[in-house]
């Protein structure tokens, strides 16, 4: 969750330059956010595209599992891993989508005949008529363990999305309480299991001892020392053991009961509900270091994400304004192959808080007497001359000309 362990060595958050910028795919978030690059694809296991989205203020969609290729991926867990796209606004992210996404007979979980218009469901959502919508609040990912400012953030977006006329309604998933557990068993698992491959004969690296003799033995035990680093040793060591005579039952077939029930909760929630939504991450970015000697601590931050990659259903992550200076994501949850949904749902409120952002610009530029607010230039960018932008913006900015509108970024 903090791109702390990459053998690229430490990414940092551009907001805060302090602070973690999400992980696994902290790197793709943070060019996006450093504006570095307009799109960038993450790899989300088990939110490693939505929560680096949210810690940054960037977009970042998790697609439906099967809908993207993973044919070229290094597999970590075969039955969670899905790659996506990660843009500063919700148009970008769906524009990325609908050219990565697709069959591949290569890939033997890839879906067949199935396109999801992502771009069209984003252009229908910023008409931001979300009438005859239902989305559920889910309740065990609201409330206690999330930061009141994340909260406060998230409650603000709801009543958005309730004045476009969507209905709000609560939902509850009890196996919810489980999904962490179930997780932290099923993916480790499945990395001790594809991981095995790299033992220096056929893949990658190879190292060999230079203090003992030269085996093929010594040779696999070098190579997996010096390739793999110590995060990635301990979910070899979990996965490892839980798959191991005597256990399997106990660990790792209590953890895929947990993940049918989840399903089935999942599916029984949507026939309800069009969308699910709730916070990206219980904080905001915390400091690099911070949270390096307590495993558990970090592997609590993708509570609210990781359900979604046990059940394979698409999901997105909007920003939707600062706790204590720093970006809050808000978490757009939908069925399997309803992938439409989830953006236009998005693109609705995304739209509803530039609009938000909009008019307070023009009233700050009414009260300025000596007209340094200048509100949108021609290039299409909110200028300060004297670097006194609203609290609430960071930036926002024209799409290079583009007809569909600007992007946000909290």
């Amino acid at each position: 969750s903090s791109t702390e362990t990459s053998a690229f060595q430490i990414t940092k958050n551009p907001r805060d330059l302090e602070r973690i910028p999400g992980g696994s795919s902290g790197g793709s978030a943070a060019a996006i956010a450093g504006n570095m690059a307009t799109w960038a694809i993450g790899t989300d296991t088990g939110g490693s595209i939505r929560q680096p989205a949210a810690v940054t203020g960037t977009v970042g969609f998790k697609p439906t599992y099967g809908v993207v290729s993973r044919y070229g991926l290094i597999a970590m867990a075969s039955s969670l891993d899905q790659a996506g796209p990660m843009a500063r606004g919700v148009m970008d992210t769906a524009l990325l989508q609908e050219v990565i996404q697709g069959y591949d007979y290569r890939d033997s979980t890839s879906i067949p005949e199935f396109f999801p218009e992502v771009v069209q469901a984003a252009q229908k959502g910023q008409t931001q008529d979300l009438a005859g919508k239902t989305v559920g609040v889910i309740k065990e990912l609201h409330g206690e363990g999330f930061e009141p400012g994340v909260l406060q953030q998230f409650d603000l977006a709801l009543a958005s999305l309730s004045n476009m006329g969507a209905k709000i309604v609560e939902v509850t998933l009890p196996s919810l309480k489980y999904a962490l557990g179930a997780y932290y068993i099923v993916q480790p698992s499945e990395a001790s299991s594809n991981l095995e491959r790299f033992d220096g004969v056929r893949y990658g690296l190879r190292a060999v001892p230079t203090d003992k003799e030269v085996t093929a033995e010594t040779m696999m035990a070098e190579t997996r020392g010096q390739g793999f680093g110590w995060e990635t040793k301990r979910r070899i060591l979990l996965g490892t053991y839980a798959l191991s005579a005597g256990y399997y039952d106990a660990y790792y077939g209590s953890a895929l009961k947990v993940r049918t029930l989840l399903i089935n909760e999942f599916q029984s929630a949507f026939s309800n509900c069009d969308v699910l939504v709730s916070p990206t991450a219980p904080t905001t970015a915390f400091k690099l270091g911070e949270e390096l000697g307590d495993p558990l601590t970090m592997y609590m931050n993708d509570i609210a994400t990781l359900p979604i990659n046990l059940a394979g259903v698409p999901a997105i992550s909007i920003p939707v304004g600062q706790s204590q200076g720093l970006p809050v994501g808000f978490q757009i949850i939908g069925w399997q192959k309803h992938d439409a949904k989830v953006f236009e749902v998005a693109s609705a409120l995304e739209t509803g808080m530039l609009q938000s952002l909009d008019q307070k610009s023009e009233i700050r530029n009414q009260k300025s007497d000596n007209n340094e607010y200048q509100g949108v230039g021609a290039s299409g960018s909110y200028t300060d001359n004297n670097n006194n932008l609203p609290s609430d913006i960071c930036h926002l900015s024209s799409q290079s000309g583009a007809s569909h509108g600007r992007t946000l970024r909290l």
